[in-house]
């Protein structure tokens, strides 16, 4: 089974975002801010990391580079969930290695497109 590790500060998003992968039959990993996030990943080793990038402790940006410079993690699918639509934030975002973007709030098609583009699920 494929797990995906969300990384979201949100207590409901992250929930909510977790019922709707375990749902399509990931199994799921949640952290509720950039640092656990980075230490569940390191630990887990999951096959795709979605993560909120405005956190408290480490945001989104800091987990990604900090990710990027770990041999055991630089590989990993990364995806951003974000509000924000921005270009100078999602060129910024994909600038630092992101493979994906995704636009919170996100729909559950959406949501299993993108993560099953990185699992091969």
């Amino acid at each position: 089974m494929k797990t995906v590790l969300v990384i979201e500060d949100n207590l409901d998003i992250r929930e909510n975002t977790a019922e709707m992968l375990e749902l399509e039959g990931f199994d799921v990993i949640t952290a509720e801010d950039g640092l656990q996030g980075l230490e569940l990943a390191g630990k887990h080793c999951p096959d795709v990391i979605l993560c909120d990038i405005m956190m408290p402790k480490m945001n989104g940006y800091e987990v990604l580079k900090q990710l990027k410079e770990n041999e055991k993690t630089v590989n990993i699918p990364f995806i951003y969930a974000s509000a924000s639509v921005e270009k100078k934030e999602v060129k910024h975002a994909m600038q630092l290695g992101a493979d994906a973007y995704i636009r919170k709030p996100f729909d559950l098609n959406e949501l299993m497109e993108l993560v099953s583009k990185f699992t091969d699920k």
